[in-house]
């Protein structure tokens, strides 16, 4: 009985090792086709520095205004909300049955909270200024 565990148990991992050898083999195939078949140019400008398009001026570690940092970090907070909101809004109208009317006050209250928590937060952003590039 172990042996027809192990091999089934064989067979399901094998799946994901084949894929983990195609995913690799993939990414090795690219790396070499692209240095045999690719252009091998090089001079001065292709050399340089390239930075979004932009010449590089000045030095690298230059301040920045941490307004750029807050607002990522609220387009962060914002996409968790939404990655947290489409579960429970999938799952919150099947609450049905005797259960489904003790829980569905509170699933509902808890996600109002974090909703006004979120709200709470953009409103003291906005407030503070951290959105206004003067």
């Amino acid at each position: 009985m172990p042996m027809i565990l192990a091999s089934s148990s064989f067979a399901m991992w094998a799946a994901v090792g084949v894929l983990l050898l195609m995913a690799i083999g993939f990414g090795v195939g690219n790396i070499v086709l692209t240095h045999l078949l690719g252009p091998s140019r090089k001079g001065e400008v292709k050399g340089t520095v390239y930075e979004s398009g932009m010449n590089p001026i000045g030095d690298a570690r230059r301040r920045f205004n941490v307004r750029f940092y807050v607002v990522a970090m609220t387009f962060l907070l914002f996409d968790v909300e939404i990655v947290f909101l489409y579960p429970w809004a999938t799952t919150f109208p099947s609450l049905g049955g005797a259960e489904g009317e003790v829980l569905s006050p509170i699933f509902f209250g808890r996600m109002l909270f974090f909703i006004l928590t979120s709200i709470i937060a953009f409103a003291y952003a906005w407030r503070k200024g951290v959105f206004r590039y003067d």
